[in-house]
């Protein structure tokens, strides 16, 4: 079996779409941390997620779409990866961001504060 190189940019869809969607969570964040400091300032946090999204909506659903961005980056890094055999660095890359994500994510749903 012939050894394939390592490349940074990948070549299969589900890769490019990997990268994009992690690419895409970065922005989605700095603008949630943004409303946290400039439009909620004086707005307390609700209980839960639900509550959130009532009391500082555009706070909360920007964070949000971050997240899902962060998690289907992982899903689909990983399908890339596996199925499709990709080898690129930033394949590899995203996909660590999005199961760090993943990760903390659990915690906080098994661990709550």
């Amino acid at each position: 079996m012939a050894k394939q190189a390592w490349r940074i940019l990948p070549i299969t869809i589900l890769g490019k779409w990997s990268i994009g969607l992690i690419i895409a969570m970065l922005p989605l964040f700095i603008i949630g941390i943004s409303f946290t400091d400039t439009l909620y300032k004086s707005v307390s946090a609700g209980d839960t997620i639900l509550e959130d999204i009532d009391a500082r909506p555009a706070l909360a659903l920007t964070m949000l779409a971050g997240m899902v961005c962060g998690i289907f980056a992982f899903i689909t890094g990983l399908l890339a990866i596996i199925r499709q055999k990709e080898n690129a660095v930033l394949i590899y890359m995203s996909s660590a961001i999005g199961g760090l994500l993943v990760l903390f994510l659990a915690g906080e749903i098994l661990f709550p504060h």
